[in-house]
């Protein structure tokens, strides 16, 4: 991790057993993120804390979060909302070849995967990313989550372009910034976007 870190490559950490005092430790030598929190991750217990809870203790790490209402509990990111600094979270969509699809089924792995109700789950029932849409996790984490409209913006938006390094470039409107907008309408589905500032 030290060696990925200083080479100037993103470290985060996801589908993980790790201990907390493992985590921490991975911090510390340059861990900056955790993929999908709670995803594939050890649970959270009341004597080993584990990855999520070196996760949720560190103000200076970033935690990505699935909010489709499948793979966590919305209660669960509400704590985990109240853990840390909201500008810590980013709106992540974990999205399989199903998203902008009519195809009910893909092969992931030799596995096939099928849709149902927006959830990808394999033959056995089990979780295998989402269907999810970044305007779609935008609308939950309003309607799940309790946030207001631009606090979730911020999450599919700034906060990703600080983690990766590209804040002075990505994530507002502003001068200077890449004019990368979508319009939304109150519905929170999109009606238009732009690409470097041009309409596509």
């Amino acid at each position: 991790i030290a060696k990925l870190a200083a080479g100037g490559i993103l470290v985060s950490a996801g589908h993980s057993d790790a201990s907390f005092g493992e985590t921490t430790a991975a911090i510390a030598h340059g861990l900056r993120g955790f993929t999908h929190l709670f995803n594939a991750m050890a649970r959270l217990e009341p004597r080993d804390p584990g990855i999520v809870g070196a996760a949720l203790y560190d103000e200076k790490t970033w935690c990505g979060i699935i909010v489709d209402g499948h793979h966590v509990d919305p209660v669960m990111l509400k704590l985990a909302l109240r853990c840390k600094r909201h500008d810590r979270f980013m709106l992540v969509t974990d999205g399989m070849p199903a998203v902008g699809s009519t195809e009910p089924t893909f092969v992931l792995q030799g596995r096939t995967i099928r849709v149902v109700d927006g959830v990808c789950r394999d033959e056995n029932g089990t979780l295998a990313g989402t269907a999810l849409d970044m305007a779609a996790a935008v609308r939950n984490a309003v309607s799940m989550l309790g946030l207001d409209i631009v606090e979730a913006a911020r999450m599919a938006s700034e906060y990703p372009a600080e983690f990766l390094g590209l804040g002075s470039e990505l994530g507002r409107i502003a001068p200077g910034y890449r004019a990368n907008l979508v319009l939304m309408d109150d519905e929170f589905k999109v009606q238009k976007t732009w690409i470097e500032g041009l309409a596509s």
